[in-house]
């Protein structure tokens, strides 16, 4: 086994991609946001230059959180599913959970499509994702970590042979065109635009990242050799994407809309898969080199998701305590105040929050053992 890329290591690829997808979609939010305000021309061009820029985050997530989930636990089976749904639940659906309610109940302005009129409706966008403008990506990420077990059973099919592997890439290819060719003759300004919003939040819609992150981590010294062998053609080839899908925005004209960025197309799944390379050939060469950033990485992964559910929350006490009013004159300077404090205050809030619950679990802990000892 390659010692670069093993389980000892400070950090991994899905903790790059973690880190990565997590900065970059802050910037989606305060994007769209400043976008609502109706900048001129000009600006709206950099922002639908800026956002088709950071338009991988989650792509990039999904491949991450497959990479390490394999990367951890591939070696389990359906008799490892109670214990591993119950370390999730810990890590991932509780701080869900948390988050979700303090949108309905602090922020029921930023819910998406329509708003809560009842127990119903109110339990429906607990769940639909519609509770903030980022959710809907928890209601798609939870599914693979529900479906985890299907996962481990094709980390283990294709590591019976690399035919079985090429086989998987190849079907997952050609399954997942067929599924964007779907989505843009139905949804994407198609006649079902409006009653099929949810399938963005399908697992289906970025299964690819999910079956590539998986067959990455089996594969992953020959995963490493295709990279350091094809990295200056993956960065000739990301430009000339990135020149495509800005062109393809920009044909829609003004004002720019954001939602004609979408990422269920050919240009947009290929500049996601580019930048993921790309970040998996930085993240290798820092394994191989042993660099300084493993453990810094590696720490902001630890807090990248729960920063990722609180920084709608940040952003909008930033926005109406001065950012609208920043955007109303300065739109850009906005975007980066805005996001840079946004970007503390969610890695800090989710370290500090960490910290705070751990001692109250390690208190009640002490209280449990002296009841005991009595």
């Amino acid at each position: 086994m390659n010692s670069r890329l093993d389980n000892t290591r400070p950090a991994d690829v899905g903790d790059y991609m973690k880190v990565f997808a997590c900065t970059a979609v802050m910037m989606q939010t305060v994007l769209g946001v400043v976008l609502s305000t109706n900048p001129p021309d000009n600006a709206q061009s950099i922002i639908g230059i800026i956002y088709n820029l950071v338009k991988f985050t989650a792509p990039a997530f999904i491949f991450g959180i497959l990479y390490t989930t394999t990367r951890t636990t591939g070696d389990n089976t359906w008799s490892n599913y109670g214990g591993y749904m119950k370390k999730q639940w810990s890590a991932l659906f509780v701080p869900t959970i948390w988050w979700t309610l303090a949108y309905l109940v602090v922020f029921p302005d930023v819910q998406q499509v329509n708003k809560f009129n009842g127990v119903a409706s109110f339990l429906w966008h607990f769940i639909n994702g519609n509770a903030a403008p980022h959710l809907w990506y928890n209601t798609m990420m939870l599914q693979f970590i529900i479906l985890m077990p299907f996962f481990w059973a094709l980390g283990h099919w294709v590591k019976r042979s690399v035919t079985n592997a090429f086989w998987a890439i190849g079907l997952t290819i050609v399954g997942y065109a067929a599924w964007i060719f779907f989505y843009d003759s139905n949804v994407f300004h198609g006649p079902q635009a409006t009653n099929w919003y949810l399938l963005d939040r399908l697992f289906v819609s970025f299964v690819i990242y999910g079956i590539f992150g998986v067959i990455a981590w089996v594969y992953r010294e020959q995963f490493e050799t295709f990279l350091k062998k094809t990295w200056i053609i993956l960065v000739i080839a990301i430009i000339a994407v990135y020149y495509w899908t800005n062109s393809e925005l920009s044909a829609f004209g003004f004002p720019v809309q954001l939602t004609n960025a979408p990422y269920y197309k050919p240009s947009m799944t290929l500049y996601a898969l580019l930048v993921i390379g790309l970040v998996a050939a930085l993240s290798m060469h820092h394994l191989r080199n042993n660099s300084k950033a493993l453990p810094v990485f590696h720490f902001l992964a630890i807090y990248a998701y729960r920063a990722y559910l609180s920084n709608v929350f940040w952003f909008q006490i930033i926005w109406r305590i001065f950012g609208h009013n920043l955007a109303l004159d300065h739109p850009l300077v906005a975007i980066i105040v805005c996001y840079l404090i946004t970007w503390c205050l969610a890695f800090t809030s989710a370290y500090t929050f960490h910290i705070i619950w751990a001692r109250v679990k390690s208190g009640f802990s002490s209280k449990e053992v002296v009841e005991q000892v009595k």
